[in-house]
């Protein structure tokens, strides 16, 4: 996801979004052309506010002109952050972290959305309460790649999955619950 992003640059091979070579672009052409990340561990500005959190996430020109709009959509997903506004990011809960960090990255009215481990270190309702977010937003058209540990909750939700082993694509399908090996291998079935 690093590297989709722009952060770190491939060593070999290439990538292409929408026909476009990317991986020798820097992030925030990588931004402009509609990828944004949600990185692992909740990260926010913790010393600005919910509402400077989510501004920073429309930085770009073309969302400038869509902020009104784009906080009404992410106020309709996530009510909590828009009751919590002028609150200061640190002091939220877990939760209303990682809600906010895909707010933020909602802002900029993404493409494609990354997403690495978003579960990580949520109670087991507030997982529960990612992964509907998550389909919600592919019932919105947001396409979202997503890096996850959680392989049953994740592989309820996705349209194809991909098992990687060793940094190799072992396994890929669209029906991968249904594979004995990830069944015994991820599932403990």
């Amino acid at each position: 996801m690093m590297t989709i992003s722009g952060i770190l640059k491939p060593t070999s091979g290439s990538i292409e979004f929408l026909g476009k070579k990317i991986g020798k672009l820097p992030p925030h052409r990588i931004v402009e052309l509609g990828i944004t990340q949600v990185p692992e561990g909740r990260p926010s500005f913790p010393y600005l506010n919910v509402m400077e959190n989510l501004l920073v996430g429309s930085y770009l020109p073309r969302c400038r002109k869509e902020r009104r709009e784009n906080l009404k959509w992410v106020f309709d997903i996530f009510p909590v952050l828009e009751e919590r506004k002028n609150q200061l990011a640190r002091t939220l809960s877990g939760g209303e972290q990682q809600m906010l960090s895909i707010a933020r990255a909602l802002m900029s009215r993404p493409k494609l959305l990354l997403m690495d481990e978003p579960s990580l270190g949520l109670a087991p309702i507030l997982v529960n309460r990612t992964f509907d977010t998550l389909k919600k937003l592919h019932g919105e058209g947001v396409t979202t790649l997503l890096v996850e540990q959680n392989v049953l909750q994740a592989l309820r939700i996705a349209d194809r999955g991909y098992v990687l082993e060793n940094g190799r694509i072992t396994l890929e399908g669209k029906d991968l619950l249904q594979n004995e090996h990830v069944k015994k291998a991820y599932l403990g079935m």
